[in-house]
């Protein structure tokens, strides 16, 4: 992600602040231009943005609980930002526990729908489109101990949330008990939107035969797959081909794991552009842990030259994360199969047929 600054004393913004710490201003996301904007109050209750002179915005509704600080066109008819509208069902915002965890789902979603918006990927609401839009469902678990629990998953674009994935606790129990080294919320959010996109871009007059040949035959029975996955030891040989254990149990799997991790690569690498970090290891005996992030990396370039930066990249951040006594902010090792997998994702991104 881009770094943001106040307009008016250019103080460094995140993404998600709502007022400059600095100065005061209110601030507001413009998704049409890319950037943070601090906002004036005009006498008609709209906002005036000091990054768009001439233009009206209003916030979006969900403002109101906080877990949104998207802007839209004061002509828009609807109440809801780009990425709002694609909300079917939110939690009961009156119940503290739900508000709470709903705040932090926002926050993944949102970063999530800004990477989707840079790499310019179709994203069609429900309304837009019946039966091909891309909703979310932010579910808590009934409150009887008796009833299903909410299951986190892919259905034809609508991507469900289990709401108690956004307890720090529970989710680091899960993580735990399926053995996974990684599992945050931007990751679920990352995975599923990527079954979304395998059935836009792959199924839906893709590269399908390319596909198949990277990740296999994605005709095989999900269902019985699944349960082999689950009822049988990994290999330790698995990251040979795959960038996680759990991207064996299906070929859609091993699609939306890798796409997950393209996300991962790209929103990191722009950040680092942004930051000006330059990797360059006093101990290192070659240049091949020498980086520096100087192109654009939601261009169509090679994908060498996104792996060719991640990797040192990667290197020095779980060197600084082990520093602070945390476990490796990337955990995970790249193979040459998976980076040819990669390169398949990189090429459906971007438009590129087979030639």
């Amino acid at each position: 992600m881009r770094l943001f600054t106040c307009q008016h004393c250019g103080q460094l913004l995140y993404f998600e602040n709502v007022t400059c710490e600095s100065c005061g201003h209110a601030l507001g996301y413009l998704p049409e231009q890319g950037t943070v904007s601090a906002l004036k109050l005009a006498g008609d209750g709209t906002w005036q943005a000091l990054a768009a002179p001439g233009r009206s915005f209003v916030p979006c509704a969900n403002l109101a609980h906080g877990v949104c600080n998207w802007q839209l066109d004061a002509a828009d008819s609807d109440d809801y930002c780009l990425a709002c509208r694609h909300n079917r069902t939110v939690p009961d915002p009156a119940i503290p526990e739900n508000l709470l965890r709903w705040r932090k789902l926002e926050v993944a979603k949102h970063r999530l729908m800004y990477t989707i918006l840079k790499l310019g990927l179709p994203h069609p609401t429900e309304t837009e489109d019946e039966g091909r839009g891309l909703a979310f469902d932010f579910l808590a678990d009934p409150p009887s101990g008796d009833a299903p629990k909410v299951m986190t998953g892919h259905d034809d674009g609508l991507i469900t949330i289990a709401l108690v994935e956004a307890d720090d606790v529970e989710r680091e129990r899960r993580r735990t008990a399926l053995g996974e080294p990684y599992r945050t919320l931007l990751g679920h959010l990352r995975h599923e939107v990527g079954h979304y996109y395998w059935d836009r871009l792959v199924a839906e007059g893709g590269d399908l035969e390319g596909f198949r040949a990277l990740f296999g035959d994605e005709r095989e029975d999900y269902g019985e797959a699944l349960q082999r996955h689950y009822a049988n030891a990994q290999p330790d040989s698995w990251s040979d081909s795959y960038v996680s254990a759990y991207a064996r149990a299906h070929p859609w799997e091993d699609w939306a794991e890798t796409w997950t991790h393209y996300l991962h690569i790209v929103d990191t690498l722009e950040t680092a552009r942004a930051f000006r970090l330059r990797v360059d290891p006093k101990a290192a005996r070659n240049d091949n842990l020498s980086a520096e992030v100087d192109f654009d990396v939601y261009a169509d370039v090679p994908i060498a030259t996104l792996i060719d930066a991640w990797l040192p990249l990667s290197f020095a951040i779980n060197s600084l994360n082990r520093s602070m006594g945390q476990n490796d902010a990337y955990p995970f090792v790249l193979s040459s199969g998976v980076i040819e997998k990669l390169a398949f994702v990189h090429r459906v991104v971007h438009g590129v047929r087979p030639a």
